[in-house]
C-alpha cells in the first residue's frame, strides 16, 4: 500500500508519555505506529505503541521506538494522520444492506426518472413479485403522486416505494388490494392514508399507515439478513466507523448480529436498539418487558450490546405534517402527530430506565423533543440518575427553553449531520414550517453552548451515504459537500474540533465507553483510524474527500485500503 512500510526493530524499555512500573517496562509492544500525525487530547504526537489492545505510549518516535521487540509490528505511516475511531449513533444497517437488491433511484429524482426506474425493475421481475425501493420526495417528483402512475409502469406487480425520510411509502393498486386498503379504510392510530379531494386513496401512506403494507411484504431470509448486516458493517469500517448504534432491530436482526459475532465477522463495537412494538408488547404496565430482557441477555456478546430501546415519537416535518410541533405548521393549523401520549411515554421511559435500558427516541419536531425530554425528566425524578444517557434523535427543531434544560436531566441530543445542509428534502421542510424556523434548523451550536451532550447519527440509509467525513465537514460549513450553495442554519455552525469531538469523545460518552475509547492516550483501547490527510491542515471544504487507509480496533488491523 502506498506510503505504508512495515519494518521491525530491536527491543528497548522507554515510554513516551509516562513512567511505568519496572515490571510493565519488561514487556514489548505488539504494534507501533510511527512517522505520523497522531491526534491526542494534549496535541499532535508522532508515534503510538500498543500492547494487548491498549495504548501504552504516545509521543515522539525516539521515545516510543524502544518499546519494540523482535515480534513487534512497526508501521511507518509516511506522515499520515491518526484519529480515534469514529462512532455513528444512528444507522439502519440491515435496510442499507438489503437496499442493494431493491429498486432504487437517486434522491431528488423527477417524475420521468423515477417511473422509468420502476418500469425497468418491473421488466426484470416475475408477475406478482414485489417491487420495493426508493427514495422519492414530492417536491422533486413535481406532480401529484397517485397509485395510477405506478399501475401504468408496473401493472402486474405490487409496488412499495419509500420516501426520502423513511416515514412514508407510495404504493400501487395491487399493493393496496393485498393490504385490504380501500377508500373506506380509516386512518390507523398514528398514521395517515392519504386521499384526494373526492375521497380516492392516492397510494401515499404515512407513518403507521405504511405498516399496513410493509407488514405483508415478504421478509428476507436469515442468511440475507446476516449478509446485509455484514456488508453494511464492512462499508462503515472503510469510512473509519469503529462503533455504531443500530437504531431499530428485531429479534431476527439480533440473532444475525450474534451469529456474525460468533463467526468472528463483526469486529466493531455495536449497540442495538430494540424497537418498541406498542402497548401490546412492553406497555407502560410492564407487560412484555421480560421479552426485551431475554433478547438483551440472549444476544449480548463482548462487543454487541442489545441494551437500548427505540421508540418513534413523531414523523417528519415535510408536506405530510407528521412531526409533532409546539406551534402550528406554516399555512395550517396542524401541529403534527405525537405517537405516544405524554403520560404513557413518561411511564415507559421510567420503567426502561429502571430496568437498565437506554432509550432512544425519534423526535423531529420540537413538540416531540419536548415530550421526550419530559419523559427523561420523569425517569430521573423517579429513579435518580441511573447512569443511562437517554437521547432524543434528529432534533430538527428544538425550543431554546428545552435545549437549556437537557444537561440538568442528563439528556443527550443526537443530531443528524447528513440532513442539515441543502438536499432534496429541504424545500419540503422549509415550505411546511416556514423560513423563520429554518434559521435554527438542527440547532447543534445552541445545544453545545448550553452544555448539553451532542452526538452524531447519520440515519443511513435514509440518507444516501454513511460517510462521516461528509458529516464532519458540513457541521462546520452548513453547506453541501465542497462548500456548494448557501449555508443552511448558518448560525448553528460549529468548529472543526467540536465536530471531531462529536464523532469521538462525545459519542464514546453516550455509549458508556468514555473510559476505553474516544481518545488516543495512554491506557485507552487502541481504536484508531489512519487517514490520507490531516483534516486540520486542509480547506474544510475538502474534508468530505478524506480516505481511510487503515482502521484498528484494540490494535487489530480490521480494515486496510487496497
Amino acid at each position: 500500500m502506498t506510503g505504508i512500510i512495515r519494518i521491525f526493530s530491536l527491543p528497548a524499555l522507554i515510554l513516551a508519555t509516562a513512567v511505568f512500573p519496572l515490571q510493565a517496562l519488561a514487556q514489548d509492544a505488539d504494534l507501533i505506529l510511527t512517522n505520523g500525525q497522531i491526534y491526542t487530547p494534549t496535541g499532535w504526537q508522532e508515534a503510538v505503541a500498543v500492547r494487548d489492545g491498549v495504548i501504552v505510549a504516545v509521543g515522539d518516535a525516539a521515545a516510543v521506538a524502544p518499546l519494540a521487540g523482535n515480534d513487534t509490528q512497526r508501521v511507518n505511516l509516511g506522515g499520515a494522520t491518526v484519529l480515534p475511531g469514529l462512532h455513528d449513533l444512528h444507522v439502519h444497517p440491515m435496510g442499507a444492506g438489503l437496499s442493494q437488491f431493491s429498486c432504487n433511484f437517486p434522491q431528488g429524482s423527477g417524475r420521468e426518472v423515477l417511473l422509468n426506474a420502476v418500469a425497468e425493475c418491473a421488466a426484470n421481475r416475475e408477475a406478482g413479485e414485489w417491487i420495493t425501493g426508493g427514495q422519492w420526495d414530492a417536491a422533486s417528483f413535481g406532480a401529484p403522486m397517485h397509485r395510477s402512475l405506478l399501475d401504468e409502469v408496473a401493472p402486474d406487480n405490487p409496488v412499495s416505494l419509500v420516501d426520502i425520510s423513511g416515514h412514508s411509502i407510495w404504493v400501487n393498486s395491487r399493493a393496496l388490494e393485498l393490504a385490504g386498503i380501500t377508500n373506506d379504510t380509516l386512518n390507523p392510530s398514528g398514521g395517515i392514508i392519504e386521499k384526494n379531494a373526492v375521497g380516492d386513496v392516492t397510494g401515499v401512506l404515512r407513518e403507521s399507515a405504511a405498516g399496513l403494507v410493509r407488514g405483508i411484504i415478504p421478509g428476507p431470509s436469515p442468511d440475507q439478513v446476516k449478509e446485509a448486516l455484514y456488508w453494511a458493517s464492512q462499508l462503515m469500517l472503510s469510512y473509519g466507523i469503529t462503533s455504531y448504534t443500530d437504531a431499530g432491530v428485531t429479534g431476527a436482526n439480533l440473532a444475525a448480529y450474534a451469529a456474525l459475532a460468533d463467526e468472528g465477522r463483526l469486529p466493531q463495537r455495536i449497540n442495538t436498539c430494540m424497537m418498541w412494538r406498542g402497548a401490546a408488547f412492553g406497555g407502560s404496565d410492564g407487560s412484555g418487558m421480560p421479552e426485551y430482557v431475554a433478547e438483551r441477555n440472549l444476544y449480548a456478546r463482548e462487543r454487541l450490546s442489545p441494551d437500548c430501546i427505540k421508540i418513534a415519537l413523531d414523523g417528519v416535518p415535510t408536506d405530510g405534517h407528521t412531526a409533532a410541533m409546539v406551534d402550528p405548521y406554516a399555512h395550517s393549523d396542524e401541529r403534527g402527530i405525537l405517537m405516544v401520549p405524554a403520560p404513557e411515554l413518561a411511564e415507559l421511559v421510567t420503567l426502561w430506565d429502571a430496568m437498565g435500558f437506554q432509550v432512544k427516541m425519534h423526535a423531529a419536531g420540537d413538540g416531540a423533543v419536548r415530550a421526550g425530554l419530559d419523559a427523561i425528566a420523569a425517569a430521573r425524578a423517579a429513579n435518580g440518575f441511573s447512569g443511562r444517557l437517554h437521547d432524543v434523535a434528529h432534533n430538527s427543531f428544538v425550543k431554546m427553553e428545552d435545549i437549556t434544560r437537557a444537561r440538568a436531566i442528563g439528556a443527550t441530543f443526537e443530531m443528524s449531520p447528513y440532513i442539515w445542509y441543502p438536499n432534496p428534502i429541504i424545500p419540503d421542510i422549509a415550505n411546511a414550517v416556514g423560513e423563520e424556523r429554518m434559521l435554527r434548523w438542527i440547532p447543534v451550536r445552541d445545544a453545545m453552548e448550553a452544555g448539553a451532550l451532542v452526538v452524531p447519527g447519520s440515519d443511513w440509509p435514509v440518507v444516501p451515504g454513511v460517510n462521516p467525513w461528509v458529516g464532519i465537514e458540513t457541521l462546520v460549513t452548513r453547506q453541501a459537500p465542497g462548500g456548494i450553495g448557501d449555508p443552511l442554519g448558518e448560525a448553528e455552525k460549529i468548529s472543526l474540533e467540536q465536530a471531531v469531538d462529536m464523532f469521538t469523545i462525545n459519542a464514546a460518552r453516550q455509549l458508556g465507553n468514555s473510559h476505553i475509547t474516544g481518545r488516543l492516550e495512554r491506557g485507552m483501547l487502541a481504536d484508531m483510524v489512519v487517514i490520507d490527510r490531516n483534516i486540520f491542515e486542509i480547506p474544510v471544504t475538502d474534508i468530505h474527500n478524506t480516505q481511510v487507509r487503515m482502521a484498528f480496533i484494540e490494535g487489530e488491523l480490521v480494515y486496510e485500503a487496497d
